[in-house]
């Protein structure tokens, strides 16, 4: 139906997926303000790609896939720009701290929750996106492997790495396995 390009159809497809590809991409990048921008071009490229997409698999896995190579892409840009910016500073509009957690939240809370994002966004890209996508956006293990492209072991694999070095990190297991 989207196929044809009728307006209606798209607004369906936003309407169903634009959340959870939002919240998908919020968490992988940790900035709000980022994700409204890659949720953008995720749909603009989706939209634009509509003639490759295969009706037999699920769209949310699809347009999934599509949001992954967008964090994937801002990601080595923000890196791009980090070296740049640290070798000959520019502006200083990159260093806006990323989202806060709400105010209401106790202070104990707020640092611990600080604390794991941080000990996420130090993961290796490969168990990060692994993590996000089954351990917060509750993806299926058949779901993350169409996702990321990988087989289904390849992710019961990095699942396990990444929640192990997430425990290393957080100081709770000092043996975990110190390679990615």
């Amino acid at each position: 139906m989207a196929r044809t390009g009728r307006d209606d159809a798209h607004r369906e497809l936003l309407r169903r997926y634009k959340a959870p590809v939002y919240q998908l991409i919020a968490r992988h990048t940790g900035d709000a303000d980022e994700a409204l921008d890659l949720t953008q071009e995720t749909f603009v490229s989706g939209f634009a790609a509509l003639d490759r997409y295969d009706g037999d698999r699920p769209f949310r896995v699809w347009i999934s896939t599509i949001a992954i190579n967008k964090c994937r892409d801002w990601a080595r840009r923000r890196k791009v720009r980090a070296f740049f910016s640290w070798a000959f500073p520019l502006d200083e509009a990159h260093h806006i701290a990323s989202d806060v957690p709400a105010p209401d939240m106790e202070a104990d809370a707020r640092l611990e929750l600080e604390r794991v994002r941080g000990a996420i966004a130090e993961l290796p890209q490969k168990l990060r996106e692994v993590l996000v996508l089954r351990g917060i956006e509750e993806a299926t293990q058949a779901e993350t492997a169409a996702i990321l492209q990988v087989s289904e072991k390849t992710v019961e694999t990095r699942l396990y790495r990444a929640r192990s070095k997430l425990r290393q990190l957080l100081g709770g297991d000092e043996t975990a396995d110190s390679d990615a």
